[in-house]
């Protein structure tokens, strides 16, 4: 499971070492954006947290089922389907394009489930997970979990636009961005639910997004380097994406007994996210 530490490293090296290359400079400038971008509609979501202190939790299911939904759809539409693409234009025929995929997935998922396995963090209805999680109290453990979610996201928009192609990461980059602002807010919710200050609260939700522009940057380094690298890098974020979806996003939008309502906001989310990556796309 340590696969996490040297995968990461070597996409921060990645990054540096590729700057100045033809076309690199445009590619890291607009996956920075688009990390930017995911950061500060994070922060704009906590913001309503200064006047609320809680919402309905139906509503707030429904808003991360929204979200995951959303998730779902940029997973296939806009990182799987392109990767596929890309896959067959290098390898030749569709068997091969969708081993390196596929792998591609897999790592995605090692990676997640490496995150997790080293990093202190709380699942609201699995309990306390991580090395040293015992030095943190609950609150910490809970920004921590939100975090792990964050850096995948922003890996993909760095893969999105390694090659500068807007038609990959426009409609990728405003699917994350627009479900980034309930996750904001559900974050600063939760964390004012804890007995936080609405200012720290607020302050605390937002900077979990910081995660997404150094995740845009490991991503647009991972794919930028060898041609196959660029499908296994739409894979890798795919896979790290839904596995967040269904390992942590879904069953806390089920756990208080509103699985009807969130489904019907995944439902929500993910029509959204095909209508926007035809319209973008």
């Amino acid at each position: 499971m340590a696969v996490s530490a040297p995968l990461i490293l070597m996409m921060l090296v990645q990054s540096v070492t590729m700057i100045g290359q033809p076309g690199f400079d445009q590619a890291l400038k607009l996956a920075m954006a688009g990390g930017a971008a995911g950061f500060l509609t994070t922060a704009a979501g906590a913001v309503p947290a200064l006047l609320v202190r809680k919402i309905p939790q139906p509503v707030e299911d429904t808003m991360l089922g929204f979200a995951a939904g959303m998730m779902l759809a940029a997973s296939a539409f806009s990182l799987l389907l392109p990767g596929l693409q890309a896959g067959i234009d290098i390898a030749g025929n569709k068997a091969a394009s969708a081993a390196i995929v596929v792998f591609g997935m897999a790592l995605g998922a090692l990676l997640m489930l490496s995150l997790e396995q080293f990093t202190p963090h709380q699942h609201q209805s699995a309990g306390t997970f991580g090395p040293g999680h015992e030095r943190f109290n609950r609150v910490w453990l809970f920004v921590f979990a939100i975090s792990l979610h964050n850096l995948p996201e922003g890996m993909a928009i760095g893969v999105s636009f390694s090659r500068g192609d807007m038609n990959i990461g426009l409609p990728l980059t405003t699917a994350i961005v627009l479900q980034d602002i309930p996750e904001g807010l559900a974050v600063a919710l939760a964390l004012r639910s804890a007995g936080m200050s609405r200012i720290r609260a607020v302050l605390l939700a937002g900077a979990t997004g910081l995660l997404e522009p150094m995740g845009a940057l490991l991503g647009v380094g991972l794919t930028s380097g060898l041609a196959i690298s660029y499908p296994v890098g739409l894979g890798l974020a795919g896979g790290a994406m839904i596995f967040i979806v269904s390992h942590e996003i879904i069953p806390e939008t089920h756990r208080n007994g509103h699985q009807t309502p969130a489904t019907i906001g995944l439902l929500v989310g993910f029509a959204l996210m095909m209508v926007l990556d035809t319209m973008l796309g």
